[in-house]
């Protein structure tokens, strides 16, 4: 979810709330004050009927108009003090139907005798008129939302444009290009202060990145040639004279060490390149053919392991580099076969969507760690790069690469889409 929508979400629930609350406090408060003015009407026309009992020595007559009724009763008991306010109904004789009203009940003193009075007056009009507040409230708040809305949608998605459009420049940012990442032009200090940190960052990188090369490639030059001496020197030493079992044996181990030496530099420095994005001969490769052509380059391994080979295959076309993806398939299919058993399976399945590799194979641990650099099995006599390396290729074209035992057979997997 985008920073902007989540705030818009926020910032619409919130005033929706704060709104809703002050609109029940605020229609409170105008029913409460207009209950006060009719109690205050009500407690005029106790106060005529007052003056006139005491002028008059009578009581007025009784009174039924629209909005107002006055009825007379006697006290209960001959009480006195009586004054209550409250909510009732009364009959329009007009309308003939029942309308909402307050009263005041009160009691009146005449020639010593306690009267009952009731005033009720309608609340129709107060009804009406909160009504009509009640609905201005609601309209206003409305119009409030909607302009919210229309602000967070509209003003707010340009405010933040410039963040995207860095967010975007990031993203298409390659070390290997050496390219400065272009500042935004904007007005908004945090989004100044974003553009700065990210090119300060951007540079830091470029220059780790040209360390990290030049030490890669040095690494690789001083390393290859006492590699190449040494190879030389005990080439020419197994040449000159006969050695002893014992000297053969110890010039066999520095010789198959050297070699081991050879093949952990290189594939170190594959790796390398491949983080670094430094193959850059991507061109598109008929995958089909360059499977056909690795099953025959291996068919004298199958043969010797006694191999039942299963090829199913379909037309695929790749873009990425040849040389790559001939690595890729080399180290699945030299991971198959160093890890299967004598008269096993070796099954091989292309199509449109993923490359699937499977071998029967032992049971193992550490299934969690298989594409980890120099993990592999204690009978593996491999460097556990082989799996690793592959990986980097996949991420490097944006596939996926997934494991799964069923039952005895090891299945690899490369999704091209990783939908799949």
């Amino acid at each position: 979810m985008k920073l902007s929508t989540r705030y818009n979400r926020v910032n619409m629930l919130t005033s929706l709330i704060i709104l809703i609350i002050t609109g029940v406090i605020y229609y409170f408060f105008i029913h409460l004050i207009l209950t006060n003015k009719l109690d205050k009407d009500l407690a005029v026309e106790e106060n005529e009927i007052r003056q006139y009992t005491h002028t008059y020595q009578k009581l007025p007559l009784p009174a039924s108009y629209l909005d107002q009724q006055i009825s007379y009763a006697e006290s209960p008991g001959n009480a006195k003090d009586i004054r209550e306010f409250s909510y009732t109904t009364y009959l329009n004789t007009k309308e003939n139907e029942e309308e909402p009203g307050r009263s005041l009940v009160t009691t009146v003193n005449l020639k010593g005798k306690n009267i009952l009075v009731t005033i009720t007056k309608s609340r129709v009009e107060s009804e009406d008129l909160v009504r009509v507040i009640l609905l201005i409230t609601l309209g206003v708040t409305m119009i409030l939302l909607g302009t919210l809305f229309l602000i967070n949608r509209f003003v707010l998605s340009r405010l933040w444009q410039p963040f995207y459009n860095t967010l975007k420049r990031m993203k298409a940012f390659e070390v290997t290009k050496m390219e400065a990442i272009k500042e935004e032009p904007t007005k908004i200090d945090e989004f100044i202060e974003l553009n700065q940190s990210v090119n300060a960052m951007a540079e830091r990188v470029k220059q780790d990145y040209r360390e990290l090369k030049s030490f890669t490639d040095n690494a690789s030059h001083e390393m290859m040639t006492p590699l190449a001496v040494i190879n030389s020197k005990l080439d020419s030493l197994l040449q000159t004279e006969t050695f002893t079992e014992q000297q053969g044996a110890l010039l066999e181990d520095i010789y198959q060490a050297t070699g081991r030496l050879s093949r952990l530099h290189q594939s170190l420095l594959l790796l390398a390149k491949i983080e670094n994005n430094l193959i850059t001969d991507a061109q598109e490769i008929d995958l089909k053919g360059l499977v056909e052509s690795k099953v025959r380059q291996f068919q004298e391994l199958f043969e010797r392991d006694g191999l039942t080979v299963e090829v199913k295959l379909t037309e695929k076309t790749l873009t990425m580099s040849r040389y790559l993806a001939d690595i890729l398939l080399n180290n699945l299919f030299s991971n198959a076969v160093r890890h299967n058993v004598q008269s096993g399976k070796f099954i091989i399945e292309l199509s449109k969507s993923a490359l699937v590799v499977s071998n029967t194979g032992k049971d193992f641990d550490a299934k969690d760690r298989l594409f980890d650099r120099f993990s592999k099995s204690s009978e593996s006599e491999g460097m556990g790069l082989g799996l690793a390396i592959t990986k980097q290729v996949c991420n490097l074209y944006g596939y996926e690469i997934s494991y799964k035992q069923i039952n005895k057979l090891h299945i690899f997997s490369v999704f091209f889409d990783t939908e799949y």
